[in-house]
Order: C-alpha cells, then structure tokens, then sequence
C-alpha cells in the first residue's frame, strides 16, 4: 500500500489568490501618482501661509495692528479646521480624487483673487474661503493614498505628501518675502497664486484615476456617533489637546517673527525675514527622528523632550542677538514637529475604529490652535512686545506637559485597578 501523500489537499475550481493590483515602488503609475500629491501638498500650503511672512507689509499698508492683520492666517486656517471633517465625509461619497481636484481648483482661483482685496475685510474673507476649499486635500488625500497604494509603500508614499506640505510651506513663504521686497505684498501673493496653479495642473495631469475607491452614502448619524465616540476616548482627547497646543506655539511664533525682525535692533528687510523661515527644514530632519524618539523614550518621554526643546527655543529667542533669535527658531521648530509627530501618529494607532474620522478630529484641532496662535500671539506682541508672545508660547507649552503628566497619573492608575482585579 503506498504511503499516505504528505501534500494538503487541493479544493477542486478554487481559485487562486487574487494579486494585489494597489500601486508600489516600480508598479505603472506610482511615480506619477507620488509626484502628482508632492505638487498638491506644495500647492496647499503655499497658498493656505501665503500672507504670514508679509504680515508686516498689510500692516503698514492698511494702517492696521499686528492682530487685525494676524487675522489673514488665523481665517484661513480656522476655515480649514472647521471643513476638513465635512469634506472627508464628501470624499466618501463622491469619491478623494473628484474632491481633491475640486478643492484645488477653488483654491488656486481664490487665490489669484486674494491680492485683490480692496481692504483688509475683504482680504480676511477670501482668506476663510480659501481655507475652506483647501480643507479638501487633507480630507482625501490620505484616504486615497490608504486605498490605491500597497500597505508596505503607504508611509513613504504619505511621507512625500507630507514633504510637499512643508516645502511648500517653506517656499511660498521665501516667495512671497523675496518678491514682495521688489514689487510690493500683493505681487507677491499674486506670484504664490500662479507657482500653486501650476502645481495644479500638475496634480491633474499626473494623479491616477482611482481604482479601489467604493462610494459611501453620506450618513450624518453615523459620522456623528463616530465622532462622539473619538471624542468621549480620553487619551484621543489629550492627543487633540496636544497637538492643538504645539500649533498654539508654532503659529504664534511664525505669524509675529516677521514683525520683531522688521524692527530695531534687527531691521531685516522683507526679503531676508521671508528666508527665516528656511528654517522649516529643521522640522524635516526632527520629524522624521520621532520614531527613533519614541523607540528610546517612550511616547511620553519624546513629549517631554520635544516641549524641553520648545520651551528653550522660545526663551533663547528673547535676546537681543540675532544669531541667538535664529538658534532659538531652530530648537522651537524642531520640538514643534516632534512633538507634532508623536501626537499625530499617535491617533491612528489609538483609534480601533473611524480611524479616518479621528485623523481628521486631529486636523481640526491643529488648524484650530495654528488660528489660535496666531491670533492671540499678535494680541500679546501688540500688548507686551516680543516678551508676551514669548509668554503664550510658554504658556502653551505648560498646558502640553500639564496634559501629558495626567495621562501619565491616569496610565498608572489603570494599571494599579487592573493589577488589583488580577
């Protein structure tokens, strides 16, 4: 009798594993679907920063305060917070590329209006509309990049987004300083509308249909429930405030540098103050370190460290000293986006379900506190100078290592419960 055969069975007609069809590294359409969501990510934050490096000049040009003026970010970017959880509901049902484009598009046409503005209302106002259709890329864009790209590419894939957010950033910043030292702030603006158009066409041309998106309804009761059960978790809560804090400081530092460095002793022309903000690269390099952080110290130990670095940062930049002022941009926007992070990671991980829908929460209460800072940051240099910025900025800071110490205490609390039900 021959041996029993040590294969397992094969089922008759079974059909083979179906390959994974999501795009990666090498596969037809990566590259342009990577470079297409680069000029997105650029796109959106030149134009949602575009007025913070020229603040001083529509000051001087409106005849307006430090705080009135702080209002052409601070409506922007609180536009954006209150639109980015309806719009990643608008994407489930009518799909992340249609939205995305869209949003894009409305953007880039407001932005060719904004140096328009006749008066500083106006120029507030196109600013909130502008922030409001820009809350369309960060609503879909990870969403598209989690249905379309192969799990193992995912975070490289989000990590060049997310470097077209800051090089953007960065670069609509020195755009609008260098030109608007030459031909004055609404040129400049005007130039930061025509790089994010072109940054637009790119996107279109280049971003793949998507083939893995399955429209949704638009079910406000059941994005209600989600969000209500985001926000009754305690430790999503914390990781909101944190990271709403953080934002605090880093937009009340950007949104008033611009005037400390016009002023004596320093007297930096328009140009130069908007190349300070080169400085944004330093984040690059601290966040892309976060991981390292949190594998060595923990979660709450990189928190520790990164408001450490903060708060010596915002204390160094009170000399009189410009080497000393630049140093302490360094350390603050390196702990910025540590902490930044650590906070933001840390969501997705916690959230068990509604994983978009809590990354979107997180958004809000970024966008929130960058309006925040900004705002309260200009109100406290026109009140106390740089020192009452300083001020905020360290009161921010205390309010993330008060937050992070409670959940340390409730952690251990959970723990001595459990071990005494044991």
């Amino acid at each position: 009798m021959p041996p029993a055969s040590t294969k397992a069975p094969t089922t008759v007609g079974a059909a083979p594993p179906s390959p994974d069809l999501r795009l990666a590294p090498g596969a037809p359409g990566y590259r342009r679907m990577s470079f297409a969501l680069f000029a997105a990510g650029m796109a959106t934050f030149a134009l949602l920063y575009s007025t913070q490096a020229l603040l001083p000049a529509v000051s001087a040009d409106f005849g307006v305060s430090a705080s009135a003026a702080s209002w052409t970010v601070s409506a922007a970017t609180g536009a954006l917070a209150l639109c980015v959880l309806p719009l990643s509901a608008v994407s489930e049902r009518f799909g992340r590329r249609r939205v995305m484009t869209v949003s894009l598009a409305v953007a880039v046409v407001l932005g060719l209006l904004v140096p328009l503005a006749p008066n500083l209302q106006w120029l507030v106002a196109l600013r909130a509309l502008q922030g409001a259709a820009l809350a369309g890329l960060p609503a879909s864009a990870m969403a598209y990049l989690a249905e379309e790209v192969r799990p193992k590419a995912l975070v490289a894939a989000i990590g060049l987004f997310v470097a077209g957010n800051s090089i953007g950033g960065m670069s609509g910043r020195i755009l609008t300083g260098w030109v608007a030292q030459v031909a004055g702030w609404r040129v400049g603006l005007a130039a930061v509308g025509v790089m994010a158009l072109a940054c637009a066409l790119v996107f279109r041309a280049l971003l793949p249909r998507a083939r893995h998106f399955t429209p949704g309804s638009l079910n406000p009761l059941a994005l209600a429930r989600t969000v209500r059960g985001h926000l009754s978790d305690p430790l999503l809560l914390r990781l909101y405030a944190i990271g709403a804090l953080f934002m605090t400081v880093f937009g009340a530092v950007y949104t008033v540098i611009g005037y400390r460095l016009v002023e004596a002793p320093f007297d930096l022309p328009q140009g130069v103050i908007g190349s300070i903000f080169l400085v944004y690269l330093v984040g690059t390099v601290s966040s892309a370190a976060a991981g390292k952080l949190v594998a060595r110290l923990g979660r709450r130990g990189a928190l520790y460290l990164a408001v450490t670095t903060t708060a010596t940062g915002l204390l160094l930049s009170l000399a009189g000293s410009l080497a000393a002022v630049l140093l302490g941009l360094v350390l603050i926007t390196a702990g910025f986006f540590a902490g930044h992070a650590v906070a933001s990671s840390s969501v997705s991980r916690t959230a068990k379900t509604g994983r978009a829908q809590a990354s979107a929460l997180y958004q809000s209460a970024y966008y929130l506190g960058s309006s925040a800072g900004g705002t309260l940051g200009a109100v406290a240099f026109h009140a106390g100078g740089w020192s009452g910025t300083v001020a905020l900025g360290l009161l921010a800071v205390l309010g993330v290592v008060s937050v992070t110490l409670y959940g340390t205490h409730a952690a251990r609390v959970h723990d001595r419960r459990v071990a005494a039900a044991a």
